[in-house]
């Protein structure tokens, strides 16, 4: 790393600047706000609306399922555009929308199809926000600084996570079920001014906003993908390890809070602590980078990472099964923690400036549509054998998903050893 220490590494001591601080910032109140809101919108179809099991599977599958497809036009509009604009605007519609649903809620004209309106239009939303926000960083922070923003990013997302679920539980018993997606709300009015406080000048793009959305730009993203040597398998890895992680989750509720007896603030307790196992990892990512080079702990950390999910096939009722979930989410939880900083760096590094919103939206929406489809794949799996089945088999699944990491390409920045600055450009993870 060019002008980079591995003690400025491991102290982080080393600012990354004003812009950065008041982009950070804007992310961690947001990210917050959506942690707080965690499953608000299951909890108020149940408590206020009265609905079952099909209608709340049905609103979480048809937001992301729905939300990503709508995105993806939104990607080349993205690209043609300066960055924070986009940024403020989703997060204006992103405020809009979570606060009609309070002003509904005390109207009393809360409807069923109100929230999946605002389910999908917030998965759109999140998308052009992310597709934005990556060119943004790339343009803020230099190419050796990317892994330590990075870094604080993932460790803002495991401490969001490990707070704000226990809270937005304790604040729905206090103030009403609605309160949550309230403070959410404000959060994305907060994270608005936060983007705008960046300040600086922002360059006009090279390329002109088509005048409507053509074939060739639709796909682009998807197209640039699949043609890297660098990153096609970093992102068939991601689809499969995030699609079948995520499609255990309502397996593991059922088995835990159903079949084995568990409470629910033990369910709850099971996955709040280990999200510290996040932090520890987000701050070792750039130490070992430093240290072994960036291949080498994207593929190790790739490998820990799915050891640890066949585990969830052998929890037993009482204290013991407890710790065996919280031990198995720590490691998972830890090794992501690694992982995803060190991923996003590579993502960007291997993305020209002028791809960036179109590469991400195409990441993002194919990681939510896969998500969504292996999610009801295995509930029809768990549906046929049980749920413990269907847990082992994805575990075992996830172990031969490295495989796809072994031989990534030898494309730039894909090497063993330390990162190079390419000429001429600037990298976000």
């Amino acid at each position: 790393m060019s002008g980079v220490s591995v003690s400025d590494v491991v102290s982080g001591s080393r600012s990354l600047g004003r812009p950065f601080r008041w982009l950070w910032a804007a992310y961690a109140v947001s990210t917050f706000g959506t942690r707080l809101a965690f499953d608000a919108f299951p909890l108020i179809a149940v408590v206020v609306l009265g609905a079952g099991p099909q209608q709340v599977a049905a609103l979480a599958a048809a937001g992301l399922a729905v939300g990503a497809v709508v995105a993806v036009p939104l990607g080349p509009w993205v690209e043609f555009r300066r960055k924070r604009p986009v940024m403020v605007a989703m997060d204006l519609v992103r405020c809009a929308v979570l606060l009609s649903v309070p002003v509904a809620y005390a109207c009393g004209r809360l409807s069923f199809a109100q929230l999946l309106v605002v389910s999908i239009v917030m998965a759109a939303a999140d998308i052009t926000f992310r597709a934005a926000a990556g060119s943004c960083l790339k343009a803020l922070v230099p190419p050796d600084d990317l892994l330590r923003a990075n870094g604080r990013f993932e460790a803002t997302t495991w401490t969001a996570t490990m707070l704000g679920p226990p809270a937005g539980g304790a604040a729905i018993g206090l103030f009403g079920p609605v309160v949550t997606v309230t403070v959410d709300a404000v959060s994305h009015l907060l994270s608005a001014l936060g983007v705008r406080a960046v300040g600086g000048g922002e360059p006009r793009p090279l390329r002109a906003v088509p005048v409507r959305p053509r074939a060739g730009d639709l796909a682009a993203g998807w197209r640039y993908i699949l043609t890297s040597p660098g990153l096609r398998p970093l992102f068939l890895n991601t689809l499969l390890v995030n699609g079948l992680i995520m499609a255990t989750a309502p397996l593991l509720a059922v088995l835990m809070l159903g079949d084995l007896g568990f409470a629910p603030w033990q369910y709850g307790l099971a996955f709040a602590v280990p999200c510290a196992g996040g932090l520890i990892g987000s701050r070792l990512a750039g130490p070992l980078v430093a240290r072994f080079g960036e291949h080498r702990v994207l593929v190790g950390s790739g490998v820990l990472r799915v050891c640890w999910s066949v585990g969830l096939a052998f929890v037993g009722p009482g204290t013991g099964g407890l710790v065996l979930v919280m031990a198995v989410e720590f490691g998972l939880i830890a090794s992501a923690g690694v992982f995803n900083p060190v991923s996003a760096t590579r993502r960007l590094g291997l993305t020209p400036a002028g791809r960036v919103a179109r590469t991400l939206t195409a990441w993002t929406v194919s990681t939510k549509l896969a998500t969504a489809a292996l999610t009801a794949l295995w509930g029809l799996l768990a549906g046929l054998t049980s749920p413990r089945t269907a847990i082992a088999l994805a575990g075992v699944l996830l172990l031969a998903t490295p495989l796809l990491l072994v031989c990534p390409g030898r494309g730039p920045g894909s090497g063993g050893g330390p990162r190079r600055r390419a000429p001429g450009t600037r990298g976000r993870g």
